[in-house]
């Protein structure tokens, strides 16, 4: 049963994995067998990651790239398959948020928002299933949802429609590509302490409010994903698809 869970001889494609959720991610599918190659704009912090990950015995590889460009997101594509020689995994946790109230809101915060979190995802979703679709090989895709996948907080219009966006992305991907072996799934975090999250936790009032409305009672940590995360990319959860997980201690089921 425990072989269920191992990831040995398969490759992981982590986008937005330079801290955080995503590094979190990318080093429990490292430590389940896969090699792993990061996605993420800030050169020094990935190149960081990817020391890290080589300490656990699996190869990664690290790829400056801004996400937002999605025209170029097909050629960077082939870049990573031809370093690695096959991308098996696909995890989508690039994202951004710009908060304001929805009246506010400017056409671009809008766009940008949409741009990487739903956009961007959807390219790199398209051409890892072409690469696959076209190698005959089944295949992974995670998708990295959020609370906003179902709810919705004041002042995230935008990041609540993109996370949306994904939710339903998921399915209809999952719908389109089961003829070909590839699975789509989503996990939805729910509140996580991350430096990204930090000046939320780090408010008095907001920390109380999280860990009182979360039945768990604590904040989420980065490696509360992991477990989730190597289910979604093994052969444990073959049988599943067009679905997301949520780990959210308990937020969505507090009404």
């Amino acid at each position: 049963m425990a072989d269920m869970f191992r990831l040995d001889g398969k490759v992981a494609l982590v986008a937005g994995a330079s801290r955080g959720l995503g590094l979190a991610m990318a080093r429990g599918l490292a430590e389940h067998g896969a090699d792993v190659a990061l996605v993420a704009r800030g050169r020094e912090a990935l190149e960081a990651a990817v020391g890290g990950l080589k300490a656990t015995g699996r190869r990664a590889w690290a790829f400056p790239f801004d996400l937002s460009n999605v025209d170029g997101i097909p050629a960077l594509f082939e870049s990573i398959s031809a370093a690695t020689v096959g991308v098996d995994i696909l995890v989508n946790c690039a994202g951004m948020h710009r908060r304001a109230p929805a009246e506010r809101l400017s056409l671009q915060d809008w766009q940008e928002v949409l741009n990487l979190n739903l956009t961007a995802a959807f390219a790199l979703c398209q051409a890892f299933a072409k690469a696959r679709i076209a190698a005959g090989k089944p295949g992974k895709i995670i998708n990295i949802g959020s609370l906003m996948c179902q709810a919705a907080r004041p002042t995230t219009s935008a990041y609540t429609a993109s996370k949306g966006g994904v939710l339903q992305l998921t399915k209809a991907l999952a719908v389109d590509w089961a003829k070909h072996r590839i699975n789509v799934n989503a996990i939805g975090p729910g509140y996580f302490q991350t430096e990204l999250t930090k000046p939320l936790w780090q408010d008095p009032k907001f920390d109380e409010w999280v860990k009182s409305r979360t039945p768990l009672g604590r904040w989420g940590q980065p490696d509360d994903l992991i477990g989730a995360a190597v289910f979604l990319a093994s052969p444990a959860s073959d049988y599943m698809t067009g679905q997301i997980l949520y780990v959210d201690g308990g937020w969505l089921a507090n009404l």
